[in-house]
């Protein structure tokens, strides 16, 4: 009988089950969305019941799908969006109060109480003090969720990121664990011990008895009773390092960039810790035996979630592949620029406060320039993250390997390939973040033999190369720069 990995990829606005069969290909998939919740301005916020029952949804929909049973099924990995978090009550295992997600910067008046001590805190965690990472959120629901502060020092409440919560679901309660990778997006990891860190906790007031089990990314985590007892979970990661391991960048200075909701380029530094000066965070890449892998991070907050924007809240499009026709109807965005800062700046600027903007309007802009410039203000984005890289590392980025729903569109591709003046590459399976989570599994559960293997079966199926002139290049960004500076004046 022929065996599948079953990858289950929870995203911000999405949960997807992905088949993944033993030479590295999606079989099939099943996906649901899944709605964010905006209560204020800058806030966003998520079910996390639902969430689970869109897990459930997802996976039960693709064995239906694919006519299997759970004897084909060799094992699950697990990936998730990063930082969301999640805190339940231990006895009842219900969410005390929505999942705070990711993007959400609810938290960023709890995070100016520890500027003061925004080095001690980089040095422990890689990570600079921002509203996007879990310490903070969890400090605000023990703050702001009646009775929540009393409860989780008698060790009543426990803290978990997607990761967590999902296989504490699988495992009817029985496993409260993380993988290395997630644990590092937390702010309370020492990320050179790879263990807890008693004095964040402290700094934070969060017990320690809230915080799951760190293993791992390619780990036995133990049995998805929910579903089957005989199938375990082998594979953890969170989604973006999940991606540099789907890409198969194993080797020290690859890098990948993947185009989901927000837009997040890693790079692979080796089995030492590397710090940034420039706004690049340092995080656990994944942990296969006794190895661990690092990787430098610039993080993008609003990537393809600009055309989400332009779909659901302007009107300007009915469906996301409309975006592309439109921005090939007109030569260029007639001088307009699009800064989609809806919750602040990530890398370089790390600017909370800062709020989107539109520069260069005239009589002549329509709706194709706005469309166009929304594309273009992700790959000038992603500029701003690739040169700090570059000049950090001293490493001249020649290939960036790319992946997400976004490379679906071939103008935002060529485009990325003409600003960066870099080759740009798609895997032939662009679902590298359920597939980096399906390699964890199956390296732990024997499913593939070694990095090798994996190496062996990766195949590429399309690149962009430049073809726009350098000086235009250098120009348009320059334009790019100037719209940013004048954005971050007005807050």
């Amino acid at each position: 009988m022929e065996k599948y990995i079953i990858s289950i990829d929870q995203g911000t606005t999405s949960t997807r089950a992905i088949l993944i069969d033993k030479n590295g290909n999606e079989v099939d998939m099943v996906q649901e969305e899944v709605p964010c919740l905006f209560p204020r301005s800058g806030w966003v916020e998520a079910d996390a019941l639902g969430i689970w029952v869109s897990v459930i949804t997802v996976v039960n929909g693709l064995l239906v799908k694919t006519n299997l049973t759970w004897d084909s099924i060799d094992s699950i990995g697990v990936t998730n969006q990063r930082e969301t978090t999640v805190v339940w009550d231990k006895k009842t295992g219900m969410p005390i109060c929505n999942a705070i997600v990711w993007q959400s910067r609810q938290s960023a008046e709890i995070c100016d109480r520890y500027e003061k001590d925004k080095e001690f805190i980089h040095k422990k965690t890689g990570l600079l003090i921002n509203p996007y990472f879990s310490a903070s959120k969890i400090r605000f629901i023990l703050e702001h969720v009646e009775g929540a502060e009393e409860k989780a020092k008698k060790g009543e409440l426990l803290f978990g990121s997607i990761d967590s919560w999902i296989i504490y679901r699988m495992s009817k309660g029985k496993i409260h664990a993380t993988d290395v990778s997630n644990a590092s997006r937390t702010m309370l990891l020492n990320i050179k011990t790879l263990q807890w860190d008693k004095e964040l906790c402290e700094l934070f007031k969060i017990p320690m008895s809230m915080l799951p089990k760190v293993l791992p990314s390619s780990y036995d985590y133990g049995a998805a009773s929910f579903f089957n007892d005989k199938v375990h979970i082998h594979g953890v990661a969170g989604d973006q390092q999940a991606a540099l391991f789907g890409q198969t960048c194993f080797e020290e200075g690859e890098s990948k960039n993947t185009y989901g909701t927000g837009c997040f380029m890693l790079m692979n530094i080796g089995n030492k810790v590397t710090y940034s000066e420039k706004g690049l965070l340092t995080t656990v890449g994944w942990k296969i035996g006794d190895q661990v892998t690092y990787a430098l991070e610039g993080s993008i907050f609003i990537g393809g979630a600009v055309v989400q924007w332009l779909r659901d809240k302007m009107e300007l499009i009915k469906a996301s592949s409309e975006s592309e026709a439109l921005a090939v109807s007109c030569r260029d965005t007639h001088g307009v620029y699009l800064v989609p800062a809806f919750v602040g700046l990530g890398t370089p600027y790390w600017d909370d406060d800062a709020r989107g903007a539109v520069f260069g309007l005239t009589r002549n802009s329509d709706k194709r320039h706005f469309v166009r410039a929304a594309l273009e203000s992700i790959a000038y984005q992603c500029k701003d993250v690739f040169e700090v890289m570059e000049e950090e590392t001293g490493i001249k980025l020649s290939t960036l390997n790319v992946d997400g729903g976004a490379t679906a569109n071939n103008f935002l591709m060529q485009f990325q390939s003409d600003i960066l003046q870099t080759k740009i590459v798609l895997p032939k399976c662009l679902q590298t973040t359920a597939l980096g989570a399906a390699y964890l599994a199956g390296l732990s559960s024997g499913f593939y033999k070694n990095l090798d293997h994996i190496k062996k079966i990766h195949e590429c199926q399309k690149e962009f190369n430049p073809v726009m002139k350098v000086e235009d290049s250098k120009r348009f960004y320059e334009g790019w720069k100037k719209a940013v500076s004048v954005t971050r004046m007005f807050k």
